[in-house]
């Protein structure tokens, strides 16, 4: 029962709510941008390299032979992951810089002194009744 406990109390810990909902909102996110990649980036690249479907491209190994399918090395799906990195890596690396340049802006606002304690305003004026009676 002790482990149970242990397993509640660290799943409901702010840190791992939050990790698990980052987690989520990047896998949507990477399905967005690999639609936009696959979908809007890619056609119009392909159409100013001459009409090059990059979903296509491919290098054979080996032929298709009866029922065994082709070998093959599919270098046009791999170059619309890398665009996709790309495109991810750069949202993300954007995001924290943001948020990097916000907590910068919050370190820096300045803060009030604080007050002198009870003993530094005492010996002020001790020192400052010196002075006059010299």
């Amino acid at each position: 029962m002790k482990m149970i406990q242990e397993f509640k109390t660290f799943a409901m810990k702010g840190n791992v709510v939050d990790m698990a909902v980052g987690i989520i909102i990047g896998a949507a996110f990477g399905k967005i941008i690999s639609s936009l990649v696959t979908d809007v980036l890619m056609p119009p690249i392909g159409i100013l390299l001459g009409g090059v479907d990059f979903s296509t491209l491919s290098f054979t190994l080996k032929e298709a032979v009866d029922s065994t399918p082709a070998v093959m090395i599919k270098y046009g799906l791999f170059m619309n992951t890398v665009v996709d990195f790309v495109i991810v890596a750069f949202a993300i690396f954007m995001m924290v810089k943001g948020m990097n340049s916000l907590k910068k802006k919050e370190e820096a606002k300045p803060t009030a002194p604080k007050a002198p304690s009870e003993e530094v305003v005492l010996l002020s004026q001790i020192r400052d009744l010196l002075k006059k009676t010299n």
